[in-house]
């Protein structure tokens, strides 16, 4: 702020209007960004509400819904330490229960991982367009 005022006291009229212009353009950007996850969270609200019917110990799972058709569903066990086998509830055997700990676990880090490599690709991206004035 104090270079901006200071480039319109040295009547650098050029100077003060990129200033100008590049706190406006982060400024934009971060509301775009709130408003983005705004709107990813209310999406992800109703479409779970909407895909998922609770049917006493079960769920039922619509995963895609293309043109008003249920193209893929999937049965659930509703209830914990439980899984859904040959259409039956079943339950879960001690090893199975450390196996999905261990493996989502793991799942958590490969996913934080990637989630790091995607975010300074697009970074990388961004900072070439900006090279280039797009």
């Amino acid at each position: 702020m104090k270079d901006f005022v200071s480039s319109i006291f040295n009547d650098d009229l050029v100077e003060a209007r990129r200033i100008l212009e590049n706190r406006i353009d982060k400024i934009i950007e971060e509301k775009l960004q709130l408003i983005g996850i705004r709107v990813a969270e209310e999406l992800d609200k109703d479409l779970t509400e909407a895909n998922v019917l609770k049917q006493g110990r079960t769920k039922l799972i619509r995963l895609r819904i293309r043109k008003g058709k249920v193209q893929r569903r999937v049965k659930k066990s509703a209830v914990k330490g439980f899984v859904f086998r040959f259409g039956k509830l079943s339950r879960m055997t001690p090893m199975e229960r450390r196996h999905r700990k261990m493996g989502a676990r793991r799942a958590k880090i490969k996913r934080k991982a990637k989630m790091g490599q995607s975010i300074r690709k697009r970074f990388r991206a961004l900072q070439r367009r900006k090279s280039m004035g797009v």
